[in-house]
């Protein structure tokens, strides 16, 4: 799972020590990430011209070691550094590079362009003469590499800190994937992106980045309830609670039943719908979890309906107007809970859980430790957060998922997924990636119910 690690700034320096501690100098370092981050350039580039601009930390060390690299390989490299290298390091590979080096683009021009100007250590904006300098570069050159992290982007939030910053075709990741990587507004300017291994272990506590679940077809003496029973609480609305159903059913779950007021004729009939007074209902002892929210209103008998849930439910996905109509003393039971809130919904949660703090992911994990519950912030960028400290950040989904209705098949597939006995982080987990897969593989501009018939695809895609 190391490639799949995410880590703040302060987190890879303190992995990077650790391979110093080992015996390994900066320098050393400095070579192995450079030389990785130099072949795919120097495949990219294909003999034709690369510019790159250095600046006076590490990152700029890295930028003069491709920039030898690539001269050996056969291609002309312009090497441009407005500022003197400042590290031991740096110095060394300026040095070691022992070529010409401009401190301004002059107008230069040409086919490849690295940014190796600052990495993710920056955490204040790039200063005029230097925004102006990358702009510039960036322009006249065709294709455009950055090296870590973009210079102007934070690395640990993906915050965009100047104004007209380049959009880059490349960025190569050196040993490990960066918040910055994962998450907007940064994210949107930089393009594909390669992790270049450095040797970097494991890291306790590091966030992970969501990847393609491992799932098993059910054992062969499995039944309905063994694969597990999730109920889907119906409101106001039935029209969501039905999408939410539709996709339970394709994504694990052996017994998909509504719990409804009195019947719909939308229904459809491989749909069981049990209409006996909820809390009946939910006293059915085979039940494995329990999905409040689509479509459930915010009236008093919506209120009493999660009331008596949460009361019940062996498990719970808490989604839309379930959210909207939490209290913190509704949680009274020690039983595992996914909350699977949009920005606004978010918000409410804090304010209704008294917390206080910076930015979409550490609002998401001080609720989760707050509340007791997983929390699957959505989103263009999703985070998922659990009570224990996890943490994990979705890889881009297709933004056709904008429309209303996707927010309930997700819902669906993560009730469907904890049905089957998974715990809520890890449910939120696998939702989130068939929930992405499915998008992809249901092609642009699909409505919510066509969504959640491809959620079985995506299932297989596990297998």
């Amino acid at each position: 799972m190391n490639g799949a690690q995410v880590l703040t700034a302060d987190q890879m320096r303190a992995a990077e020590q650790v391979l110093f501690d080992a015996g390994t100098s900066v320098s050393d370092l400095m070579e192995i990430a450079a030389c990785g981050a130099a072949e795919w350039i120097r495949r990219i580039a294909a003999g034709r011209s690369v510019t790159v601009l250095c600046g006076p930390g590490n990152n700029g060390g890295d930028g003069y070691v491709i920039a030898r690299r690539l001269r050996e390989a056969g291609n002309a490299v312009t090497l441009i550094a407005p500022l003197e290298s400042a590290t031991e390091a740096g110095r060394e590979a300026r040095r070691r590079w022992n070529g010409p080096v401009a401190t301004a683009s002059r107008g230069v021009a040409g086919d490849v362009f690295v940014d190796c100007l600052f990495g993710s250590g920056l955490a204040r904006p790039l200063v005029a003469e230097h925004a102006l300098l990358l702009r510039d570069l960036a322009a006249r050159h065709r294709y455009r590499v950055a090296v870590d992290v973009p210079s102007g982007i934070a690395s640990d939030s993906g915050a965009v800190l100047n104004e007209r910053l380049p959009c880059f075709d490349l960025t190569l990741a050196l040993g490990a994937w960066k918040f910055a990587h994962w998450s907007l507004p940064g994210r949107a300017l930089i393009g594909q992106m390669r992790l270049v291994p450095i040797g970097i272990a494991g890291v306790e506590e590091a966030a992970q980045l969501v990847t393609r679940p491992r799932l098993c077809a059910p054992p062969v003496d499995s039944h309905k309830y063994r694969r597990g029973l999730l109920a889907i609480v119906a409101g106001a609305m039935p029209g969501a609670s039905l999408l939410a159903a539709a996709a339970a059913q394709h994504a694990g779950a052996g017994y998909v039943k509504l719990l409804a007021r009195q019947p719909d004729p939308r229904t459809p009939a491989d749909v069981v719908t049990e209409t006996a007074p909820l809390a009946e209902a939910l006293a059915d002892a085979r039940m494995a979890a329990v999905l409040v929210g689509p479509g459930l209103g915010r009236d008093g008998t919506a209120k009493a309906a999660l009331g008596e849930a949460l009361r019940q439910a062996p498990g719970l996905v808490l989604d839309a107007d379930a959210l909207m109509l939490l209290a913190p003393n509704m949680l009274a039971r020690d039983v595992p809970v996914l909350a699977t809130p949009h920005d606004g919904e978010l918000d409410m949660l804090c304010r209704n859980f008294g917390v206080i703090a910076e930015g979409r992911r550490e609002r998401a994990r001080t609720l989760a430790r707050v509340s007791g519950m997983a929390v699957l912030a959505k989103g263009p960028d999703s985070i998922i957060a659990a009570p224990d400290g996890r943490l994990a950040l979705a890889p881009p989904a297709p933004s056709w998922l904008s429309v209303a209705g996707t927010g309930d098949v997700l819902a669906g597939i993560a009730a469907s997924r904890m049905a089957t006995g998974c715990d809520p982080f890890t449910a939120a987990c696998e939702a989130v990636w068939l929930h992405g897969e499915a998008a992809r593989r249901v092609g642009p501009a699909f409505a919510p119910s066509q969504l959640a018939g491809y959620v079985s695809e995506a299932l297989a895609a596990c297998l």
